[in-house]
């Protein structure tokens, strides 16, 4: 980003933060997309990253790490709307309807994407947090770790932790149905 509109936004000059957040904003809402699972609260989250970044861009020491800075509220953004919305209760239910694949290809990657998908919607917040900030956004483990808040060491275990959980996660959909009492469950 440029350094200049960077110390523009910072004195104040909103003209300037606009032009910085249209140029972030799509990479933004698909980490908290990916995050969060649903459009409207990556939406939400979006825009309470940003708001807190213009609240807060006075108090940024380095102009040269907004990226990393936006990314790190987008973050903790999604971590409050995870815990909102499991305060409150709700149940998601797909409606998304699947046309038929029209290669035996595109029917493998179909398949394995909802395997994945299926996978990654049961893993708590901060392992699918890590796992987008790490895989989906390239980061090196020290700016994912900057990203996230959290000491190198943490991300580090935090991600094997969710590699191993996501793992898990689709051999348990890969299983048979377990037969008890002759009844298949």
């Amino acid at each position: 980003m440029d350094r200049e509109l960077v110390i523009r936004a910072r004195a104040g000059d909103a003209d300037a933060f606009t032009t910085l957040v249209e140029s972030a904003a799509d990479g933004l809402y698909s980490t908290a997309r990916l995050i969060l699972r649903r459009d409207d609260d990556a939406e939400d989250a979006v825009q309470d990253a940003l708001l807190r970044a213009w609240l807060g861009i006075r108090g940024l020491r380095d102009p040269d790490r907004i990226e990393a800075w936006l990314r790190r509220l987008t973050v903790r953004a999604c971590y409050r709307a995870a815990r909102r919305r499991r305060n409150r209760g709700t149940v998601e239910v797909a409606i998304d309807g699947v046309s038929e694949p029209s290669s035996p290809d595109r029917a493998h990657n179909l398949a394995a994407r909802d395997q994945l998908e299926r996978g990654f919607r049961r893993l708590p917040v901060d392992h699918r947090a890590v796992l987008v900030v790490h895989h989906y956004l390239g980061l090196s483990d020290a700016d994912a770790s900057d990203v996230l808040g959290i000491p190198i060491g943490t991300m580090k275990s935090r991600l094997h932790r969710a590699t191993t959980a996501l793992r898990a996660a689709i051999d348990a959909d890969d299983r048979e149905p377990v037969l008890t009492a002759g009844r298949t469950l």
